[in-house]
């Protein structure tokens, strides 16, 4: 049965945008047949970039609540919180020594950080602390340690994945087939509501709707969403407003309808405001009073992550015990398992293509030790980079003509390269 991961970093109170982007579709995929849903709350990962104690335990509280007020079932799914598994931050030193330092340096958050510092003429690693270095092996862990076939994510998250793929196969290759190796599934179709100022609606630039705010408060923010200077009567263009992307967000497909037509025939902001006001209330106020009542019993909450922590366990532990013992971490009086199992057979040599944060395309070739051999310059499209690939894999030991699109790495001669592109030669 496929496994479905999906984890929530405690940093911040939940808002409309959460909601429409993340909660609502989650809750409702929780309720499909024939899949395994793990949620989790992500207070390690909120470590990295929150350093108030009452905020971390204060969003927790919230986040959970929130996720159980609007439907998520804890005796249907995997429902815990990411301190409470101690196997996760094991794990995380386990991968940590196979993991290559420069996957991790690649790693967009990292390098926009440093990129920061530089351009404002500080150190490259000014202020950059070793969990924001180490933030992509925590998130393997995550995914790794409960064999995750897919991992919901936007787009600017797919990178993480990719590295967790790229860790587990190591792993793999050095102790055995332990890990399922899990792919991104790219959330394309969720929505992004705009804020109150017109910008993605984010914490960083302070222009939310708190999901559970009261009606007084809801009513209050909707009224100070920025709108044009338009008048009653004249027609408005929907597509262009603030006011009814929130609306279309929770609105059936009919109300959408009526109030596209509203905006053309040049309804006043008051009255489009107010029918956007009413709309959200009417979905979120039965949600709104079960949040209340959870969150005014935080220790019930408390119970209901410790039970799902040890529903979770019950998969980690096992599978920690076998990778302690695959990675020799034994009872010395025990028998070693090393000369009585297979060794793993050698992975192996590819290319593999990926595009950087210069918008260019590159490509790398790799044994099966994982080592790199060659190593492309950026092009500006995928074409470019495959085709000098193709012009490789035809067996060109004389890379001479390739000058300029390929560098070898440091220590590679002509021989390595011709003997890897052999294992790559399909058996006559």
């Amino acid at each position: 049965m496929p496994r479905i991961l999906t984890g929530i970093t405690t940093s911040g109170t939940p808002h409309l945008g959460n909601y429409v982007g993340a909660i609502r579709p989650a809750v409702a995929a929780s309720h499909a047949p024939g899949v395994e849903s793990f949620y989790f709350l992500a207070d390690y990962h909120a470590l990295i970039k929150v350093s108030d104690p009452a905020r971390v335990q204060r969003s927790t509280l919230e986040i959970a609540a929130a996720w159980l007020a609007c439907g998520l079932d804890p005796d249907k799914v995997w429902f815990y919180r990411q301190s409470d598994i101690p196997e996760i931050p094991e794990l995380t030193w386990l991968l940590t020594c196979v993991a290559a330092k420069g996957l991790l340096n690649r790693a967009h958050a990292y390098k926009a950080a440093v990129d920061r510092n530089v351009a404002e003429g500080d150190d490259p690693d000014a202020g950059i602390t070793a969990g924001l270095f180490m933030y992509p092996v925590l998130m393997a862990a995550d995914i790794l340690l409960f064999n995750a076939d897919k991992v919901p994510v936007g787009r600017d998250q797919v990178q993480h994945i990719e590295m967790a793929r790229d860790i587990g196969a190591r792993f793999n290759h050095l102790y055995g087939d332990h890990f399922r190796l899990p792919q991104a599934a790219v959330e394309e179709h969720v929505a992004t509501l705009p804020g109150l100022d017109g910008r993605k609606m984010s914490k960083s630039y302070d222009n939310t709707i708190p999901l559970f705010c009261n009606r007084a408060e809801l009513k209050k923010l909707i009224a100070g969403i920025v709108t044009d200077s338009r008048m009653p009567g004249e027609a408005k263009d929907a597509d262009a407003s603030n006011v009814f992307e929130l609306y279309r967000a929770f609105a059936s497909s009919e109300e959408t309808a009526a109030m596209r037509k509203a905006f053309a025939e040049g309804i006043g902001w008051g009255d489009a405001k107010r029918q956007l006001f009413e709309r959200i209330d009417a979905e979120i106020a039965p949600l709104r009073e079960r949040y209340e009542a959870l969150i005014a019993h935080p220790q019930r909450i408390e119970e209901q992550l410790r039970h799902g922590a040890e529903k979770a366990r019950l998969i980690a532990k096992p599978l920690l015990a076998k990778l302690r013992d695959a990675m020799g971490l034994r009872d010395l009086g025990a028998t070693s398992a090393t000369s009585t199992r297979e060794k793993p057979k050698s992975a192996l040599p590819q290319f593999k293509q990926y595009r950087e944060s210069d918008g260019k395309f590159y490509f790398k070739f790799l044994d099966g030790e994982g080592r790199v051999l060659l190593q492309s310059v950026g092009f500006a499209s995928p074409k470019e980079a495959g085709a000098i690939i193709a012009n490789i894999k035809v067996g060109s030991s004389d890379l001479g003509a390739l000058v300029g699109a390929v560098v070898r790495a440091p220590g590679v001669d002509d021989a390595s390269i011709a003997t890897a592109l052999r294992l790559l030669q399909p058996a006559d």
